[in-house]
């Protein structure tokens, strides 16, 4: 018997001895993209999603573009500067249409809608203040899977779209004050910022998050004397330590506001929305007192506005006069500076389609990728949003739970 074992023994120490396979990972299989640009129709939308760099990178990683002529003639894109990128330049809509995924900036239309295919993949900023129930049933008929990039979250939590639009737009709403106050705009003939033996310019900002950040940049830089209110503390406080000095800030005290805006030349409305809405915060008595040819830029129209005598305007025609005080209320600043946000939007949205290719294609991506798939608000025709699902009343699927039934 023992020989036997030491028999067996010796087979198995033999055995484990003998050369073995090694297990390696299966890589997986690589899927080239298909994307279609189609010119915005929106009103005014002068940006694009992706640049001709951008479009570069992606065909040399193997990827198709299809781009509608003119598609970035408003960010001073042009059709030649694609097609030396390989993009193929197309002069339907309809042709575009065909790509697996549909770049857009701007919501699609419902004439852009019923273009779409069956189970077709949809990348655009949402705008949901702007959205209603027939846009989603349209969208759902066609078991679009579609992907808000304002909703998409990279790695430290962030939303690097909104991050990128909300710093062009407190950068630009200062050079719009700037532009307005002058005598050719019929405001105060001021300067903004200040110069030697002249007291400075006096810039209320309401907001203290990334636009109300920018926006303090700004007039610091210009040598204006500021003022922030924010009901948030940490907002407060978070925005001293980024800039490295101290400043005037202030919880939003009806009182302390109205006398600041009694001397204020520039207000910017930068107030983060609450529930989908900003609060509404300069009552129009407060405007009334306003000195005359002073300016508000109302950055917050995109959400309803912070003021109380704000309506809505656009580029061409921007401003209007209430109780001497010039009101700039346009939504979507940053399509002002077409070209500058095009560069923003294409340095986030590349990576993200680059690596959508490395983890197998469009679908894939939202398995792989959290941050992705934070974006997605209709998969296959199913709201995957609970907020769009309640104010809709439409029945809402998890989109974690479609996930899991890949696992």
């Amino acid at each position: 018997m023992e020989k036997g074992k030491s028999k067996m023994s010796e087979i198995a120490s033999a055995g484990m001895l003998m050369p073995k396979e090694s297990l390696l990972e299966v890589q997986r299989q690589k899927s080239n993209l298909f994307i279609g640009i189609p010119k915005e129709t929106s009103f005014q939308e002068n940006r694009i999603s992706l640049t001709p760099d951008a479009v570069g990178l992606l065909m040399n990683n193997g990827h198709e573009v299809i781009l509608e002529a003119g598609a970035g003639k408003a960010a001073f894109f042009s059709d030649a500067e694609y097609s030396e990128a390989g993009a193929r330049i197309v002069y339907n809509t309809e042709e575009v249409f065909k790509a697996d995924i549909i770049l857009k900036v701007a919501p699609p239309s419902e004439k852009e809608i019923s273009l779409f295919h069956h189970k077709q993949n949809l990348v655009s900023i949402l705008q949901l203040n702007t959205q209603n129930e027939k846009f989603f049933k349209a969208l759902s008929a066609k078991k679009v899977t579609a992907l808000a990039f304002d909703y998409i979250k990279d790695r430290s939590g962030i939303y690097p779209i909104i991050q990128s639009m909300s710093e062009i737009a407190g950068s630009t709403a200062l050079l719009i004050a700037a532009e307005y106050l002058s005598n050719v705009m019929h405001g105060r003939g001021e300067m903004l910022g200040g110069i030697s033996g002249i007291p400075p310019t006096k810039v209320v900002i309401l907001g203290a998050g990334t636009v109300g950040e920018f926006a303090t940049r700004t007039a610091i830089g210009l040598g204006a004397e500021v003022k922030v209110f924010d009901n948030s503390l940490y907002k407060l406080r978070r925005l001293q330590n980024y800039l490295g000095t101290r400043l005037y800030t202030s919880v939003i005290a009806p009182d302390t506001l109205g006398n600041a805006l009694l001397t204020a030349d520039v207000v910017i409305g930068a107030l983060a929305p609450v529930a989908g809405r900003s609060p509404c915060v300069i009552t129009e008595e407060m405007v009334s007192r306003m000195r005359n040819g002073s300016v508000i830029v109302d950055v917050s129209i995109d959400a309803g506005g912070c003021v109380e005598t704000s309506s809505v305007t656009n580029h061409t025609d921007p401003t209007f006069i209430k109780y001497g005080v010039i009101h700039y209320c346009v939504p979507n600043i940053a399509s002002r500076v077409a070209r500058t946000a095009s560069y923003a939007l294409s340095n986030v949205l590349t990576p993200i389609l680059l690596n959508m290719e490395q983890v197998g294609g469009f679908e894939q991506s939202l398995w792989a990728d959290s941050g992705v798939r934070h974006g997605i608000y209709m998969y296959k025709g199913s709201i995957t949003n609970k907020y769009i699902a309640e104010l809709y009343k439409m029945p809402f699927k998890d989109i974690n739970l479609f996930m899991a039934a890949r696992m």
